[in-house]
């Protein structure tokens, strides 16, 4: 069946320019300037989705208090109280990861941004997919291509979905992962993802909320 949402209409991506690659060490720091510059004009409203607890945390201090919005982070309450106060607010911001990036449901106005840090790459040291990796490379596969890349293209696409969840809803997804444009595998997410119109313009991510 096709979707009922008019992503054109409904929707851009923006992939901010100019961030590091992610293994630098301020890319949260660089991903939270980016994402606040978005959020200005969609005056908070936003879900920041994180690949890392770390990462979350990190985001978190950098934010407390320093921005004109209620803050909600993962792990402070229970997660259906974190969205019901989200929800109430109408204009707050939470930060999430793991089981906010599927399962979620805001729809309507208090949800109009959604920023993702990185690309969800399952984490490397998780013995179970150690193991499944190393069953490919010995069959003779490509354990990057064959599992790693499907993987996290699903788990993104999973991610975006937060965004648009009902008909007269709108809003932009900013992806902040360099990796979307500098490498090749890059274009299996982005042609994975809904086709929202994108921008490397802050300007035009600006524009879209007036």
């Amino acid at each position: 069946l096709g979707s009922p949402f008019d992503y054109p209409e409904q929707a851009r991506g923006y992939l901010p320019q100019g961030l590091p690659e992610p293994s630098a060490r301020d890319y949260t720091e660089r991903v939270v300037a980016a994402a606040l510059s978005v959020l200005q004009a969609s005056n908070g409203r936003a879900f920041l989705l994180f690949t890392s607890h770390r990462a979350l945390r990190r985001a978190a201090e950098l934010l407390e208090g320093n921005i004109p919005w209620p803050l909600f982070v993962q792990g402070s309450a229970p997660r259906h109280r974190l969205l019901d106060e989200f929800r109430a607010s109408g204009n707050g911001v939470l930060l999430g990861a793991e089981s906010f990036w599927e399962g979620v449901d805001v729809a309507g106005e208090a949800l109009s941004c959604v920023v993702i840090d990185k690309l969800p790459f399952a984490a490397p040291d998780d013995p179970v997919l150690q193991a499944r990796l190393e069953a490919l490379a010995r069959a003779g596969g490509n354990p990057f291509t064959q599992w790693q890349v499907p993987n996290a293209v699903i788990a993104l696409k999973q991610g975006a979905g937060r965004l648009i969840r009902d008909v007269h809803d709108r809003g932009v997804l900013v992806l902040c992962d360099p990796r979307l444009s500098t490498r090749g595998y890059g274009r299996l997410f982005l042609a994975s993802l809904p086709p929202m119109p994108r921008t490397r313009a802050l300007a035009d991510a600006q524009a879209f909320f007036r």
